[in-house]
């Protein structure tokens, strides 16, 4: 257990450390499984997914074929407005308080409705899509870089929100919960550290 408490803080630094989407690996095979290959590497858009799988999930396969139907279509919608940006964007405590939200959904197990479900896709697809493609176009990268993130994020989407619908005994139910706040408390750790730095940055432009 006490293992378990000091590895949250540190899991949450080497999320911190650097936001996410400025990490574009050249696999060596073209943009396509460059883009695949950042998923690997981008742990908040990670975090994401699972949360998303989960919440999906937890609801069972309706609102599994949801999810699955949602969160890559507006991923790409996300992507291709990033791609237009002149500059890369972060939005590191909006992306905090996502995580959190989604964290706090999975934790309590929320009934979320068809229509609900669908919402938070959405959101949250345009959300880091748009981060991805502004990401690839700062980086000199195209649509498909684009392609091979949402079809990496879609292929992990749909194994883990099988994976999570299947489970049916109440103790794996619980583990998904237990996941849920571990990712609520990652996300938390990522608020506070926006925060800091939003004060370092006061602190600094006042002296």
């Amino acid at each position: 257990m006490k293992v378990r408490i000091l590895a949250l803080p540190v899991l949450g630094v080497g999320v911190l450390a650097s936001p996410a989407q400025a990490h574009l690996v050249t696999t060596g095979l073209g943009p396509f499984y460059d883009g695949i290959g950042h998923l690997a590497v981008s742990p908040t858009d990670l975090l994401a997914l699972v949360a998303l799988a989960l919440l999906a999930g937890l609801g069972g396969p309706s609102r599994g074929r949801t999810m699955v139907a949602t969160l890559p279509a507006t991923w790409l919608v996300g992507g291709l407005v990033g791609l237009l940006a002149t500059a890369e964007i972060l939005l590191p405590l909006v992306i905090a308080i996502a995580l959190l939200c989604l964290g706090v959904l999975v934790v309590v197990d929320a009934p979320v409705s068809r229509s609900m479900t669908m919402l938070v896709a959405a959101a949250a697809g345009l959300l880091f899509g748009g981060m991805n493609g502004s990401a690839l176009a700062a980086a000199g990268s195209g649509p498909l870089g684009l392609v091979g993130i949402v079809a990496g994020a879609t292929v992990g989407l749909f194994l883990l929100s099988a994976v999570a619908a299947s489970a049916r005994a109440p103790w794996q139910r619980i583990a998904m919960r237990v996941a849920g706040s571990w990712i609520a408390a990652i996300a938390i750790l990522m608020v506070g550290w926006s925060f800091a730095g939003q004060l370092g940055l006061l602190l600094q432009a006042g002296q």
